[in-house]
């Protein structure tokens, strides 16, 4: 199995948590996009995401 890294540009390390978003203007209400994330980017990637009104949500864990 391949190790999961984190989606923030330039890192490297192991993703532990999902950053679950849409975008409401181009994706259906049951369309969600996931980006992975590490312990020190999650805030980042969030807010990121939050700041273009994107609805986000942070989720424990990642996929199997």
């Amino acid at each position: 199995m391949t190790d999961l890294i984190c989606s923030r540009a330039g890192c490297r390390s192991a993703a532990t948590k999902q950053v679950v978003w849409r975008n409401p203007r181009i994706h259906a209400a049951d369309r969600e996009k996931i980006w992975l994330a590490c312990d020190e980017h999650v805030d980042y990637l969030h807010d990121y995401l939050a700041a273009r009104d994107f609805p986000v949500t942070v989720r424990n864990g990642v996929p199997a």
